[in-house]
């Protein structure tokens, strides 16, 4: 799929999947249109991933900003999810996807709930590719939770506030069991992270592009994944130190 060197694939990418409301408008269609179009956009990102063997794909598929967009538009959303839900998980499980739902899920219809946990539990085997999808979600609330577990660990006596550091703290981050974040992909032209991942986000590779989420393909995959595999990460060194170690 790509010309890049296997051993320069990121092993996670992360997408704000951007654009949909946009991509509807311009087809004079209604926004819930363009988020419905959007899931081919999944589809043909989850296929890249695999045929590229990277590891771990997280999206950004619900905000806990987007609580505030219009009650129609909230519904339509919802009903998306459990639809996607219904229709998508025979076919990612089959292709051995592990999916895994990340954020505050206490928030959704019990329903919804319901099904969100039996697609993990289905999956909890596979291991081709990790899908994280991350609704009621914010980097924001994702630091908040790790902070207030360390908390309670030093209210119970297990540590001292003194013993916490960025690797401990980094354990009761969401998804700290997977490889660290490499590549983030913003969809749709706009160039901020919109509260995604803060925490993971540290050294990652940053790639904004113009195309509209439901118009995203492999080939723009292929196009991400190439200009990561062109930079140079530095982690703080000089690109002298880096090359001297190549």
């Amino acid at each position: 799929m790509t010309s890049a060197d296997p051993a320069r694939i990121p092993r996670h990418i992360a997408i704000v999947m951007d654009g949909n409301g946009r991509w509807a408008k311009l087809r004079h269609r209604p926004r819930t249109f363009g988020h419905n179009a959007g899931r081919k956009a999944v589809r043909q990102v989850v296929e890249g991933c695999l045929r590229e063997h990277v590891k771990v794909l997280t999206l950004f598929a619900f905000s806990s900003e987007n609580w505030k967009r219009p009650e129609d538009e909230v519904g339509a959303l919802m009903e998306l999810f459990v639809r996607a839900l219904d229709k998508e998980v025979d076919e990612l499980h089959g292709n051995g996807v592990r999916i895994r739902f990340v954020g505050d899920l206490g928030a959704f219809d019990p329903g919804l709930r319901q099904r969100m946990t039996s697609a993990m539990a289905r999956t909890a085997g596979n291991d081709a590719l990790h899908l994280n999808i991350a609704v009621n979600y914010g980097g924001r609330w994702d630091i908040v939770q790790a902070a207030r577990k360390a908390a309670e660990a030093v209210a119970r006596g297990e540590l001292r506030a003194d013993e916490i550091d960025e690797t401990l703290l980094g354990h009761w981050m969401s998804l700290a069991d997977l490889p660290p974040l490499d590549l983030f992909i913003r969809t749709g032209g706009e160039c901020r992270v919109s509260n995604f991942l803060l925490w993971q986000l540290a050294y990652a590779e940053l790639h904004f592009t113009e195309t509209l989420w439901p118009d995203f393909d492999q080939a723009c995959l292929r196009s991400a994944i190439d200009d990561y595999a062109r930079r140079e990460r530095r982690y703080g060194k000089t690109g002298e130190q880096v090359a001297s170690k190549a």
